[in-house]
């Protein structure tokens, strides 16, 4: 099979980027040929909002150049991963138009939501879910601005009233049974989301934990639990020493709390996936303390490769990925004074009960997520898709909800 793959990389890179990555050298090392086609938002320096605007609502360019490439190479399933701003939903028309199968992967919850987190205030919310996108323009919930929230609310309302969701795209792929009913609730329709989880690529071995500290790697951002994390650290009388990697909005903040908690708290910012599996394997436990849905953190992925617990938040899709006492622990989200508490028992506990943790994520990442298993589950998607783009498959089926745990 030939697989065009397409992606919009972000300003800052991501875990979207690194699935992009890993699904295309997954299928190169199974013999398909593959093709790419992105954009980037450094593109957009200097362009105008109603040049803007214009692209995210039907990009002319990209539908010409994908319906070309797919027309051209033959290929016979687009699988898109993030289109927004630049590709825009004009794509999906394109590759449908040229006859492919085409699959979108649910990396976040924009088709729902105009920031994608479905988070504002520091909660979730779920006000413009099912509905038009009103309320997003008002708080200005994407990047604080109501003209910017506005245009890209024109652009979701646009394209579900057009039908693009119901009859441009055979499949999506949602990471989560929870993430596949939130979409359901926000008008997907039900028959066209199936699900599968990310993976890790590759397989780095058990890790041993010796190394005495607690994890955080991602964006360092509130959403994603910053504060928590530090407030939880300054809780602790004795606290484990925690290392932090990434960058983000919160930098400042983070190499605040190095400073003045010097021994406790270390930030070491960016780090390429390889070190950042290696660091996996030496930390005690990883700990991913997000207020927002977390789509599927790879973190959680890696760690679990590795052996590694994780101290997670029990929201969105992570009560999903994280069993308590079998491959980590769950505290309320947002709890600082919970998260104090659970790494704390944690460190205290006996070598016996962290091996067994240990064992139990990474028994989760050979049953779950690793690249195998994955790939199987993949071409049986690919193939619904192919299969209805053969026979003209539109399909009007709106889901209205359903049981949380299905999967088509």
């Amino acid at each position: 099979m030939k697989v065009l793959l397409v992606h919009n990389y972000y300003r800052e890179p991501g875990g979207e980027d690194q699935v992009f990555h890993s699904e295309a050298d997954l299928l190169r090392s199974k013999g398909h040929e593959v093709l790419t086609y992105t954009r980037g938002n450094t593109e957009l320096a200097g362009t105008g909002s109603s040049a803007l605007l214009r692209s995210m609502l039907w990009n002319h360019r990209t539908f010409r150049e994908i319906r070309d490439l797919v027309r051209a190479e033959g290929a016979e399933v687009v699988h898109f991963h993030n289109t927004f701003p630049l590709i825009s939903p004009s794509a999906y028309w394109a590759a449908r138009s040229a006859g492919a199968g085409v699959v979108k992967t649910l990396h976040n919850y924009r088709l729902v939501c105009v920031n994608g987190l479905l988070f504002r205030n520091g909660a979730p919310c779920e006000d413009c879910l099912g509905r038009t996108p009103l309320p997003g323009v008002v708080h200005g919930c994407y990047r604080g601005s109501r003209a910017a929230s506005a245009a890209t609310a024109l652009m979701l309302t646009a394209h579900r009233v057009a039908g693009t969701w119901e009859k441009a795209v055979h499949r999506f792929i949602a990471l989560t049974p929870f993430a596949k009913d939130l979409m359901v609730n926000g008008g997907l329709p039900t028959g066209k989301v199936s699900v599968k989880p990310n993976f890790l690529e590759f397989d780095p071995g058990t890790g041993d934990g010796a190394g005495g500290f607690a994890l955080y790697v991602g964006r360092l951002s509130a959403e994603k639990g910053l504060p928590v994390l530090l407030e939880a650290w300054s809780r602790m009388d004795d606290p484990m020493p925690l290392r932090i990697v990434g960058d983000g909005p919160l930098r400042p903040l983070v190499q605040s709390a190095a400073r003045s908690n010097a021994g406790s708290v270390e930030w070491l910012g960016q780090m390429t996936l390889r070190s950042v599996v290696d660091i996996m394997g030496q930390a005690a436990f990883l700990v991913v303390p997000s207020e927002c849905y977390e789509g599927m953190p790879r973190t959680i992925i890696e760690a679990f490769a590795r052996g590694t617990p994780v101290v997670a938040s029990d929201r969105g899709g992570m009560r999903e990925m994280v069993e308590p006492d079998v491959n980590g622990v769950l505290f309320p989200a947002g709890d600082s004074a919970a998260l104090a508490t659970t790494c704390s028992a944690l460190m205290m506990k006996k070598p016996a009960g962290l091996l067994r943790l240990r064992k139990g994520a990474r028994a989760t990442f050979v049953a779950t997520y690793s690249a195998d298993g994955n790939y199987a589950r993949m071409m049986s998607i690919y193939g619904e898709a192919r299969a209805e783009s053969e026979h003209g498959g539109g399909g009007h089926l709106r889901g209205h909800g359903g049981a949380r745990g299905g999967e088509a």
